[in-house]
C-alpha cells in the first residue's frame, strides 16, 4: 500500500527492501537505455547512493564523442535536405555512445512533449537545432526552454507561426502551448487562445533564427487569463508558467514517463512535487532527482509499469550486447515498430503505452531481435554477437548461458517456468544434426544466439 507521506522521500535499502541487481536494472532502464553486465555489477557493488549519483550526474563525454557529434550536426555533414533516416541514425548513435544516458533519455521525453516532425519542417538543420535546445535544457530550466521554443525555427514551421500576421493570426501555436506544452485541457478558454494568437503574430525565420518582425506583429492590447497588456509571444509563455496548472501538468507527465503509465496519481501525490518544481524555478534536474531517488520509484507501483518504446527496445538490446551496430539500419528497422525519431505522428506525439504493442509491432520486435543476434542479417552482421559476449565473460555451460542472459536482460526476475523452457530449448537442440561443414564452436555459437533471441522475445523484456 502506497504511503503518501513517504512516497517521495529518498529510498533507503533495508532487509525487507534491499538494494540489488533488480533495482540497478530498474534504475538503468528508466533513467537511460538499459545496462551492460559491467554496469549491473558495479551498481550492486557500489551501492544505491553512489549509483544514483552517477546516473543523475552522468560522466564527461569523450573527446571522440563530442567531436563526432559536432561534426555530424554541422552544416557540411548534415545539410538541410538530409534524409529522415540520417537524422534518426544520428540520434541513435548518441543514445548508444553517450556517457550521460539520463540526459539523452530526458531529451527524448521533451521531443515527445514538444512533438515536431521533419515530415513538415523539411529541414534537418532546424530539427537538430531544436534537438540542441531540448538537450541543453533536458535537466535544466523548463521555463527557459518553453520561452525559447516559441522562436525555434522548427517549431515556427511545424505550427505555422511563421505565417501568422496581425492581419491573419494563426491559433495553432497558442493552442498547443496551452493544451500540450504547459497547462493541459480545461485550464484555458477559447478566448485565451484567440487573444494569445495575436501575441504570436509577426514571428519569422531569418538567417536560420526565429525573430519578431514588428511590422507584422499585433502590438495592441490582449487579455489572457484575465491579465491585460501589449503581450508578445514570450509574455504569453511567462503567463502560462505563472498559471497554477503548469507545474502540475509537467510533473504529471514526468510521473508517467519515470514512474508509471498505468497508475493514476492523486493530487495529494502530485501537488507536493508541483509546489517544489515551481519554487525551484522549474528546475527539471532537481525534480527528476527527487523522483528517481524516491521510495515510490523503487516500489512495486513503478516496477515494470511501463512498456518499452521501440527506441528503448532497440538501444537497450544493442547496449546490453555491447554491440557496435550501424545506426542507419537500426533507424530503418524502427520505422516498422512505430517510432521514427524526429518524426512523431502528430503534435500530440506518440501515444506510448499499450499502443506500442500489436501483432505487427511484436513481430517487428521479434524480427529485429533476430536480426541483431543471429549474425546472419546483412544489415547488422556480427556486430552484436551474443556468442562473442558470452565468450568474453567466460560463460560456457548451457545453464550458465541462460543464467547470464536472464541476469543481463531481466536481472533473472522471470517465472521459473520461463527459465526452464530456455534450458529445455538448449537441451533439445544439443543433439540436432548441424550442417556437415559446421565446427563444434559454430554449433555452440548458433545455439547461444538462438537462445538470446528467445530471451529478447519474452513478455517481461517488453516492459521497462
Amino acid at each position: 500500500m502506497l504511503d503518501l507521506k513517504t512516497a517521495w522521500q529518498p529510498y533507503s535499502p533495508s532487509e525487507e527492501n534491499p538494494w540489488d541487481r533488480t533495482k540497478v536494472g530498474h534504475l538503468y532502464r528508466r533513467a537511460g537505455f538499459g545496462a551492460t553486465a559491467a554496469e549491473l555489477d558495479v551498481g550492486v557493488k557500489e551501492g544505491h547512493a553512489k549509483t544514483l549519483d552517477r546516473v543523475l550526474k552522468g560522466e564527461t563525454e569523450t573527446e571522440d564523442f563530442t567531436r563526432t557529434s559536432d561534426f555530424m550536426s554541422s552544416e557540411r555533414s548534415m545539410p538541410a535536405g538530409a534524409p529522415q533516416q540520417r537524422l534518426s541514425a544520428w540520434w541513435l548513435d548518441r543514445m548508444l555512445k553517450t556517457r550521460h544516458p539520463l540526459r539523452e533519455k530526458m531529451t527524448l521525453f521533451w521531443h515527445n512533449h514538444f512533438a515536431t516532425s521533419n515530415a513538415k519542417v523539411q529541414n534537418a538543420r532546424f530539427m537538430l537545432g531544436q534537438y540542441r535546445l531540448m538537450q541543453s535544457h533536458a535537466l535544466g530550466c523548463f521555463a527557459e526552454m518553453l520561452i525559447a521554443m516559441g522562436t525555434n525555427p522548427a517549431m515556427l514551421i511545424w505550427l505555422d507561426t511563421n505565417t501568422s500576421t496581425k492581419a491573419a493570426p494563426n491559433e495553432n501555436y497558442a493552442r498547443e502551448l496551452m493544451e500540450l506544452f504547459s497547462l493541459g485541457i480545461g485550464n484555458y478558454t477559447e478566448t485565451d487562445i484567440r487573444q494569445a494568437a495575436k501575441a504570436f503574430t509577426g514571428y519569422e525565420i531569418k538567417d536560420g533564427k526565429g525573430i519578431l518582425n514588428n511590422r507584422q506583429h499585433d502590438a495592441g492590447e490582449k487579455t489572457v487569463f484575465g491579465k491585460s497588456g501589449k503581450f508578445t509571444g514570450e509574455d504569453i509563455a511567462k503567463l502560462c508558467l505563472d498559471h497554477p496548472a503548469c507545474p502540475r501538468f509537467i510533473v504529471h507527465k514526468l510521473y508517467r514517463y519515470l514512474i508509471s503509465e498505468t497508475d493514476n496519481p492523486t493530487a495529494e501525490l502530485i501537488d507536493p512535487l508541483a509546489e517544489e518544481y515551481r519554487a525551484s524555478g522549474f528546475d527539471t534536474g532537481k525534480l527528476v532527482a527527487t523522483m528517481l531517488r524516491s521510495n515510490l520509484f523503487f516500489s512495486s507501483v513503478a516496477y515494470r509499469a511501463k512498456i518499452k518504446s521501440p527506441v528503448e527496445f532497440a538501444v537497450a538490446t544493442v547496449r546490453a550486447l555491447e554491440g557496435t551496430t550501424g545506426t542507419l539500419p537500426l533507424a530503418e528497422a524502427l520505422e516498422g515498430l512505430g517510432q521514427v525519431l524526429f518524426a512523431p505522428p502528430s503534435v500530440k506525439g506518440w501515444d506510448g503505452g499499450p499502443a506500442w504493442l500489436n501483432a505487427q509491432t511484436l513481430l517487428g520486435r521479434n524480427n529485429l531481435a533476430l536480426a541483431l543476434t543471429s549474425t546472419e542479417d546483412a544489415r547488422f552482421g556480427s556486430r552484436c554477437d551474443p556468442a562473442e559476449l558470452l565468450a568474453k565473460h567466460e560463460v560456457k555451460s548451457d545453464k550458465a548461458k541462460v543464467d547470464f542472459l536472464l541476469g543481463l536482460f531481466l536481472q533473472s526476475d522471470i517465472p521459473a517456468a520461463s527459465r526452464d523452457k530456455l534450458l529445455d530449448y538448449l537441451k533439445t537442440t544439443k543433439n540436432v544434426k548441424p550442417p556437415a561443414y559446421w565446427s563444434a564452436d559454430e554449433v555452440a555459437n548458433h545455439r547461444t544466439r538462438a537462445v538470446t533471441h528467445l530471451v529478447l522475445t519474452l513478455p517481461e523484456y517488453q516492459l521497462n
